[in-house]
């Protein structure tokens, strides 16, 4: 029985039919409710007796057309990249840490550190941007960072956990029985398989970081949608504030597309290089942690003359 047929039955004929025709049908909903919201907005309106042209109608667009209106917008988005770049570099650092801290055998450490983990996960990261920024008077980039960095920090720290409590006893025992301490059997064997393994949701922590960035709008830092939403569209009048709200979102989309896409791609050749190893009659590619260690028994194996393996 193949892997795809084991949890549910492969369809029939008219299973696959009737499969087929519910996704033409939703397709053509999904076309006709797109097609319908297009024609609203750009439908004219009548306001207090004058006519307001649609969200279409190129009277709308015409700003686009000044190349200093997209040095603002692009300005907004570095400002954005710039914010969720080193935030996610300090967000990841503060996960290694409080992931290790967290898997500690002392309770003395463990027990502090879960708690210090669930308080920052539980609270929003928007009163912890206004917290920052009122208590410690960092200015609004370091008061986003700042918030980005242990919010998304505390949540990638228990991934990593998880991941260190999922890795097989056989590699702590391993490394043990070549006289490593247990920090360095975690250090050195455990936590790159671990990070490896939960690179694909870290990676998708990110992108929700990267979308976070939107919420220094509120404490005043010029990111992407603070910039167009609201510096361009005070400055240019609320015509403009529906293209303006598009462009937006367009450009949000594709930068959240292209890291979710990373992520997927991330995962996909993880499993790639597992079912390579599993077509050609082998095992599994070897961890190079693993064969490390392997080697390093070998290698004591041979001097204490136990012969070749």
């Amino acid at each position: 029985m193949s892997n795809a047929n084991v949890l549910f039955d492969a369809p029939g004929p008219r299973a696959k039919v009737l499969s087929r025709t519910l996704s033409v049908i939703t397709a053509l909903l999904v076309a006709g409710g797109l097609l319908w919201m297009f024609l609203v907005l750009n439908a004219p309106k009548e306001s207090g007796g004058i006519t307001l042209p649609g969200m279409f109608d190129e009277s709308r667009w015409d700003v686009f057309a000044d190349p200093e209106v997209w040095g603002f917008i692009w300005q907004g988005v570095l400002n954005t990249l710039r914010a969720a770049l080193v935030a996610s570099v300090l967000a990841v650092a503060l996960g290694v840490v409080l992931s290790l801290l967290r898997s500690a055998r002392n309770p003395w450490i463990r027990i502090p550190t879960a708690v210090v983990i669930e308080f920052f996960r539980g609270m929003p990261v928007l009163l912890m941007m206004l917290f920052i920024l009122l208590v410690f008077a960092t200015g609004d980039y370091w008061a986003v960072v700042a918030a980005l960095a242990i919010y998304n920090g505390a949540l990638i720290g228990e991934a990593l956990r998880a991941g260190l409590a999922a890795l097989p006893r056989g590699q702590r025992e391993a490394a043990l029985s070549l006289g490593m301490r247990q920090l360095q059997s975690k250090m050195l064997v455990e936590f790159p398989q671990a990070f490896r393994q939960m690179l694909p949701i870290i990676v998708a922590q990110l992108v929700v970081l990267l979308k976070d960035t939107s919420l220094g709008f509120i404490v005043g830092y010029p990111e992407l949608l603070r910039t167009t939403m609201n510096n361009l569209s005070s400055f240019f009048g609320n015509r403009y504030l529906f293209p303006l709200w598009l462009i937006t979102f367009l450009i949000y989309l594709v930068m959240n597309l292209s890291l979710s896409w990373f992520a997927r791609w991330l995962a996909r050749r993880g499993d790639r290089r597992y079912r390579t190893g599993a077509k050609r009659g082998g095992p599994a590619p070897e961890d190079p942690n693993q064969g490390m260690l392997l080697t390093e028994a070998r290698a004591e194996a041979r001097g204490t003359g136990g012969g070749p393996p």
